[in-house]
């Protein structure tokens, strides 16, 4: 009798595996001919040395941005190249200084950026897939910026400059912390 009970687990077992490589191999088979849907990957680098910060970012579908924050100016820049060129073709800025308090020689600074589909502005720009998220180490408080992005003027060779516009600021840290 554990004879034949043992057989009917190895026969459930075989045919459990069987039915798994066949869904692995359909799913497989569908992404190399290209009907299954595919989700395209997006990553971002973001680095930081004593007073500098440094990250990249999607701007639209074809180019991404280079974002870099100067602790001690509280200088935000972004800059695109211009995959036609190869060289820098849009500028924007931002003084972050007037939004964080602690700023100056013994700012401590955070920046990631993050992907948002935002709306359509009204002055003909879709404003950047990245925002800018910078936190104040000494703070708490984290803002949040954006790009207004003209591809239009990418796609033309055109030429952008313009200012980050602060879409939000929050005091994350909610204790006070005393040396």
């Amino acid at each position: 009798m554990s004879h034949v009970s043992t057989l009917g687990q190895f026969a459930r077992g075989r045919y459990a595996f069987l039915a798994l490589g066949l869904v692995a191999g359909l799913a497989v088979g569908l992404n190399i001919k290209g009907l299954w849907p595919s989700v395209p990957l997006h990553a971002s680098a973001t680095d930081g040395y004593e007073n500098f910060s440094i990250a990249t970012g999607l701007v639209d579908g074809e180019v991404e941005a280079l974002y870099f924050l100067d602790y001690l100016t509280g200088d935000l820049i972004g800059a695109v190249i211009n995959p036609r060129t190869g060289k820098f073709n849009s500028r924007f800025t931002y003084n972050i200084s007037q939004d964080f308090t602690a700023g100056g020689r013994n700012a401590k600074y955070l920046m990631v950026t993050g992907l948002a589909n935002m709306p359509r502005g009204r002055a003909g720009y879709q404003p950047a897939a990245t925002v800018v998220y910078i936190a104040d180490a000494n703070t708490g408080q984290v803002g949040a910026y954006m790009m207004p992005w003209n591809s239009s003027m990418q796609a033309a060779g055109k030429p952008q400059e313009g200012v980050f516009q602060v879409l939000d600021m929050q005091q994350f840290r909610t204790t006070v912390v005393r040396d």
